[in-house]
């Protein structure tokens, strides 16, 4: 089936553009009249054009989630729904997903099975509680649970990249700041204490050195370190044990580890609750959380956790069993099992976490500046300590 750009013209006179796929020209005009559009030019299109839209945000997403519960509370169809998210959606590359999944529903197509045709805008998550909203008949009540959902992802993320910011810019400037000094300050002062004292001490001499040997090789002080990160991240994408390592180092990291663990068990949590609440079982939560968490380790373990529930362990024996979850989630689950209100209980886990990180990251914020101050006057005052130090023992000497 080819692609196809087009400009219609509704009922009322609008002139609409969009891109949508038919088996020929003839075919394109057949689907637009169902729409109420009628075509006036046309133009084919490649595949991969269709959809090179920029990314669906998160944004986006939570839009689309509320405007959908909310037509659909209003008793309208979900048709007429979706054509008008399609004519209302800006991004290019989204209007054409919402179109694609208009066109499968149009033809009979669920429409959780129409959005799993589109993993690039619709995970298996979002897909998985559109497909239990509709075989239990609560979609708007899916709906308004996977926009809150959206919601707390994006001030997460948003926490995040707060946090990170700074210390990512100021330690670029600290160590932009360090690499000019060794560079044209450094060896410009050893001159000079060359020529008034003939035996400096080892520490100078290996900093003079050094800022020489960057002024001569900066290209790979920068490079080699850009580089071998780059390599890292590119072997991560393809290899298993060096994405395993690496998400296990994230874990394990002074301060940042402790951050990240809740990180990814707040997400865990929040996201199981939310489908155990939505009628999954407790096995296709889990199946499904191993894809969300973000980290291979945690994958892993979810795994081990799915195949010992499958052969009869309990819940909460089953996540003691794989020795990766702390004593809060044991705990929670041991008496959300016992109660019959585990995603009651995960919710409680997903709250305390999400309160600790973001009170983690507050205090980082505040610590950051001032530490990062610290270490950039310690190295200042280091490097021209071992310096001057030399030259004044030699003007010291000096008789007068």
């Amino acid at each position: 089936m080819a692609s196809f750009s087009y400009r219609a013209i509704d009922a009322t006179g609008r002139m609409l553009n969009g891109s949508t796929d038919a088996a020929n020209p003839t075919d394109l005009e057949m689907r637009l009249k169902r729409l109420g559009l009628d075509l006036i030019t046309f133009e084919s299109i490649k595949k991969s054009t269709l959809m090179r839209g920029r990314k669906v945000t998160r944004k986006e997403l939570i839009t689309f989630c509320f405007h959908l519960d909310q037509l659909m509370r209003a008793g309208v169809p979900i048709i007429d729904a979706l054509t008008d998210l399609r004519d209302t959606v800006e991004n290019d590359g989204f209007k054409a997903i919402v179109a694609s999944v208009l066109e499968d529903v149009e033809g009979g197509m669920k429409l959780s099975d129409a959005m799993a045709e589109h993993p690039q805008a619709f995970d298996d998550v979002f897909v998985a509680l559109i497909r239990t909203g509709e075989q239990s008949g609560q979609l708007p009540e899916v709906l308004t649970k996977l926009t809150e959902n959206l919601k707390w992802q994006d001030e997460l993320s948003a926490q995040v990249k707060k946090a990170m910011m700074y210390p990512l810019v100021a330690g670029t400037i600290i160590m932009a700041a360090l690499f000019m000094l060794m560079i044209f300050l450094v060896p410009q002062l050893g001159e000079t204490m060359k020529q008034l004292t003939p035996n400096p001490p080892p520490a100078t001499l290996a900093l003079v050195a050094a800022g020489k040997a960057m002024r001569a090789y900066w290209y790979l002080f920068v490079g080699v370190p850009v580089a071998t990160i780059i390599t890292l991240l590119i072997v991560a994408r393809t290899n298993d044990g060096v994405k395993y390592w690496l998400d296990g180092a994230m874990l394990r990291m002074p301060i940042i580890g402790p951050l990240n663990t809740k990180i990814v068990l707040a997400r865990f949590s929040t996201y199981f609750a939310l489908m155990y609440q939505s009628g999954l079982g407790v096995l296709d939560c889990i199946r499904i959380s191993e894809k969300i968490v973000g980290n291979r380790l945690i994958e892993e373990g979810l795994q081990r956790v799915g195949r010992e529930i499958n052969d009869g362990t309990g819940i909460s024996q089953a996540f003691m069993n794989v020795r990766l979850f702390p004593p809060l989630v044991l705990r929670m689950l041991k008496v959300g099992e016992s109660t019959g209100g585990l995603d009651n209980a995960l919710l409680n886990v997903s709250y305390f976490y999400n309160r600790d990180v973001r009170e983690q990251m507050g205090r980082m914020q505040e610590m950051i500046q001032p530490l990062l101050t610290l270490v950039l006057g310690g190295i200042l005052i280091g490097i021209l300590v071992t310096i001057f130090s030399p030259i004044y023992d030699v003007i010291s000497k000096i008789k007068y």
